[in-house]
């Protein structure tokens, strides 16, 4: 049996986009890829990106927020950033092989009723869940 690959995924508050690569990574390919997520500087999770993935069948609800400084004594084999502020605030990692950056709409930033709030959270997950796809597909294992 071959080791699964770790995939850290970086943003700034570990609250949205990297949490939502981690589940969707875990879901999509967790037989070829440990899953994990962190941020440079830990909020707390968003209810409208917990929702959103529930809705596809994923349940984040028990993540948390994470330093990604609990990670660092870790060999991860790719260092995924998710936002350009954490592109920025951490543009070497340590133990990381492999830097990746994909930068996505922030949806802390998403403003109007809880539709459409929970309608922009929708699209990221989406485009959060394509871009894995053809980065970590079967063609690329």
């Amino acid at each position: 049996m071959r080791m699964k690959k770790k995939v850290l995924f970086l943003c700034t508050h570990n609250s949205a986009r990297s949490q939502m690569a981690e589940g969707l990574l875990r879901a999509m390919y967790g037989d070829c890829y440990e899953s994990l997520s962190a941020g440079t500087a830990p909020g707390k999770l968003n209810p409208y990106v917990v929702r959103a993935m529930a809705e596809i069948g994923i349940d984040i609800s028990g993540h948390r927020s994470k330093h990604m400084n609990e990670f660092v004594d870790q060999k991860i084999d790719y260092v995924v950033t998710v936002c350009d502020n954490a592109k920025e605030a951490c543009p070497f990692f340590p133990g990381g092989s492999q830097h990746i950056h994909h930068s996505f709409l922030d949806p802390s930033g998403f403003t109007g009723t809880e539709e459409e709030i929970l309608a922009g959270v929708r699209t990221v997950r989406d485009q959060i869940q394509r871009w894995i796809a053809e980065t970590f597909g079967a063609d690329n294992q």
